[in-house]
């Protein structure tokens, strides 16, 4: 092969393998597997590494990184990289609207582009005459770190502009880890026996220190632009314009930009983005909105941080530090003992959070958490306040090692832990431990058990405290005079509750399952056995093998359920609740008794992210319609309903045959279309 052939070859492969970057990254449809991408890349790098005149500066070779760097150069920024003042509030949002329309001429129609923030490091990458010749961290704004060696290895970033390209072109914007890399990046470490990272941002950040771009291009870091720094050439005066020629060139920037007429328009966008943001697989904590007009911005002007043309709306934190001041032990309705950390009060996703779940006594070995260590503390399912890690290079010396108590915080009796479990116990019954009969009592009065209005936490704990009630049945026995003395009651509150117990006692049969706290039971696992029991008599007598044969039933709650209801303290509690009068009605599922409900006696399994919504949202639509969700795709499953990026469920529903479904055909099916 001549070097002309070689020549031509070479300038083919980069046009391919830049073709099928943009395909992968900024289209996402990529046209060949990985395989075939990298026998491209494998031959461009034996062309140039035998023929090193043919190498040329924007090589898709050079985005698997080159020599270890001794230090990064400082870069003085041509236009400053301000930062955007935040708020967590939409009064807020609209008083700076106020302060925009003021700084402008009276009546001036005002429009305002809305982008995702994400939650990446700002950067800055320099085009001139469309070639990548700089890339930049924000540093302080004035000055940022050259890593343009490691921006190189982001493929999403162009190392030639596409079309016709300005003479200088800066766009800013955020290099950052998707959910899916970190994901594969610690699964990697742990093999290895490393410590994993710890989020998707902290890696993305310490991908760009790394001296050595070899190590970065392993990262498959992304970026997304979300703006301009110095240029010559652009000419549009709408910046959702100037979005459109930077995308056009090359560059990715956000799917879900959205530009309004009011602020009203704004602030609903935000609210609607609050809980679609957790379907993407990249982490945002707010939105940007900004002026849409580049005149109105330049007379806007600037304060000296910040543009008065842009804010930020962030969403309340879903991370927050605090201080651990003690490690208490609460005692659960079935005497699993979980440790919680009592914690100085810190502001956590909308709501002021003194306590976190720390789970059990191997997840505090596990995370060395300590009483005065300072802790990041997020809400699991955005519900539960849970400890992530401790901060350790926050340690004085002064911080206390717990230990777990061998004995019941509540009644001193000895803890048990049953093998296989990872959770101690109280070996107490719950007649005899006052906070297994406080749990107890709660969950039976509970709303999705009997359902028993009046009978609160305090009241219960007043009941239990005052020897009035031992067990569930002495609810039964109590009289309205009787409550009626108790502090913050009243004859007639008294009389409303004593109605409440009385109504108690002909609720359903899952309500009264689920009320009796039988280990590894839920509300859903009470209708299945309500459904296939139709009488309290019927289940005390039901076999074990009986029991595993019903779906749902797994034989682990197989087993704990007729444990329950063969253990002669329950037996004797069920007699004495029947001998009172409670008598559980049959249960009537809603798909038994209804006509109308397309999913009745399907089952899905969802995969990918669906464009309009939450996993959570289809599964409830899917339920209500009287189908079952469930994890895994076999020859049973009726449909897939698949969205973006799914896994390798999609591809086990086409070898087995299983209908699979977009979302159009998911809402047609649902009645929704």
């Amino acid at each position: 092969m001549t070097m002309d052939d070689l020549k031509r070859e070479a300038e083919s492969l980069r046009v391919e393998i830049e073709r099928h970057n943009r395909l992968y990254y900024l289209d996402a449809a990529p046209e060949i597997s990985d395989r075939e991408y990298d026998r491209l890349l494998a031959r461009l790098t034996e062309i140039e590494a035998e023929h090193p005149e043919l190498v040329v500066e924007d090589s898709p070779t050079r985005r698997v990184g080159g020599a270890p760097l001794a230090q990064f150069e400082t870069v003085v920024h041509a236009a400053p990289m301000l930062s955007i003042d935040n708020t967590y509030s939409f009064d807020e949002v609209r008083e700076w609207d106020a302060r925009v329309r003021r700084g402008l001429n009276a009546g001036e129609v005002v429009r305002y582009v809305v982008e995702l923030k994400v939650d990446g490091v700002a950067v800055s990458v320099r085009y001139e005459k469309g070639r990548f010749v700089l890339g930049a961290t924000r540093g302080d704004g004035e000055r940022g770190d050259d890593v343009s060696a490691n921006l190189r290895t982001v493929r999403e970033i162009p190392l030639t502009l596409k079309g016709e390209a300005p003479e200088i072109l800066e766009v800013r914007g955020e290099v950052y880890m998707t959910n899916a890399e970190l994901a594969r990046l610690n699964a990697i470490r742990k093999e290895a026996g490393e410590k994993p990272f710890e989020n998707p941002r902290n890696s993305t950040a310490g991908s760009l220190k790394l001296l050595d771009p070899r190590l970065c291009a392993q990262r498959r870091l992304r970026f997304i632009g979300h703006g301009l720094g110095e240029h010559r050439g652009v000419h549009e005066a709408s910046f959702f314009d100037v979005l459109k020629r930077v995308e056009a060139l090359g560059l990715p920037v956000s799917p879900h930009v959205a530009r309004y007429d009011s602020i009203d328009e704004v602030i609903e966008h935000a609210r609607a983005w609050e809980t679609r943001r957790n379907t993407l697989d990249y982490q945002t904590d707010g939105l940007v909105v900004k002026v849409d007009d580049l005149g109105q911005r330049n007379r806007l002007g600037a304060r000296s941080k910040s543009p008065r043309w842009a804010i930020a709306f962030k969403y309340e934190a879903e991370q927050a530090i605090t201080k651990v001041t003690k490690i208490t032990v609460q005692v659960g309705k079935s005497g699993k003992l979980t440790p919680v950390a009592e914690l100085e009060p810190v502001r956590l996703a909308g709501t002021t959070v003194k306590r976190a779940t720390l789970h059990n006594a191997d997840e505090i070995r596990r995370k060395d958490v300590r009483e005065g260590d300072t802790v990041v503390v997020q809400k699991a399912g955005e519900i539960i306040p849970q400890v992530v890690r401790v901060e350790v290079e926050a340690r004085t010396g002064a911080e206390v090692a717990f230990e777990f108590p061998d004995r019941c915080p509540s009644c001193e009796a000895p803890v048990v832990r049953d093998e296989g479990e990872v959770d101690y116990r109280c070996s107490n019954k719950p007649s005899a431990c006052s906070k297994q009969l406080e749990r107890r009592l709660r969950q039976y009065a509970h709303r999705d058990s009997l359902d028993i209005e009046g009978l609160g936490d305090k009241l219960v704990d007043q009941l239990v405290t005052s020897n009035l009630v031992r067990s569930i049945p002495d609810l039964y026995r109590l009289e309205t005079a009787t409550l009626a003395d108790l502090e913050r009651m009243g004859e007639k509150s008294a009389e409303n509750l004593t109605t409440a117990l009385e109504q108690s006692k002909r609720k359903t049969l899952d309500r009264l399952i689920n009320g009796l706290a039988i280990r590894h039971v839920g509300v859903r696992t009470s209708e299945v056995l309500a459904t296939r029991f139709r009488t309290l008599g019927e289940l005390r007598n039901a076999t074990l093998a009986e029991l595993e044969a019903v779906p749902e039933i797994g034989a682990v709650v197989a087993a704990s359920v007729h444990e329950f209801f063969q253990d002669p303290d329950h037996q004797r509690l069920l007699d004495e609740l029947t001998a009172l009068g409670v008598d559980p009605q049959p249960y009537t599922p809603v798909a038994a008794t209804s006509a109308d409900l397309p999913f009745l006696g399907k089952t899905f399994v969802l995969t990918g992210t669906l464009p309009k919504r939450t996993r959570d949202e289809a599964e409830t639509l899917i339920k209500s319609l009287g189908g079952k969700v469930t994890g895994s795709v076999s020859k049973s499953t009726s449909f897939v309903l698949a969205g973006a990026d799914p896994g390798s469920k999609l591809e086990k529903a086409r070898n087995l045959g299983v209908t699979i479904l977009d979302e159009p055909e998911f809402e047609r099916l649902a009645g929704e279309a």
